[in-house]
């Protein structure tokens, strides 16, 4: 994932924070630059922003601790798939250099 539109949400997300503003995929892509549905397509920015969404809600409760596990589930079978992903890229580069020499 490119790292400088997780910077963008990030950003736009502690800024929407700290002005008490709501923390939105609307005001998150009127603020970061990147659009909606990217935000709720990516795996990766929405649980980012549903976690600063549960963090604006429900700090410090049981409610906003279990959304906070399910944010970091779903983030986490992300990169589980993209590890997955490279793992087989790596196979079939290994199997195409192997039938090369």
């Amino acid at each position: 994932m490119n790292e400088a539109r997780v910077a963008q949400v990030e950003r736009a997300c502690i800024a929407l924070a700290e002005a008490g503003e709501p923390v939105t995929f609307i005001t998150v892509a009127e603020r970061s630059g990147v659009p909606r549905v990217t935000l709720y397509r990516n795996p990766n920015l929405r649980a980012l922003v549903e976690e600063h969404r549960a963090r604006a809600r429900d700090a410090h409760t049981l409610t906003g601790l279990a959304i906070d596990v399910a944010n970091l589930r779903l983030a986490l079978e992300a990169v589980a798939e993209r590890v997955r992903h490279h793992e087989e890229l790596l196979r079939r580069l290994n199997k195409a250099v192997g039938k090369s020499k």
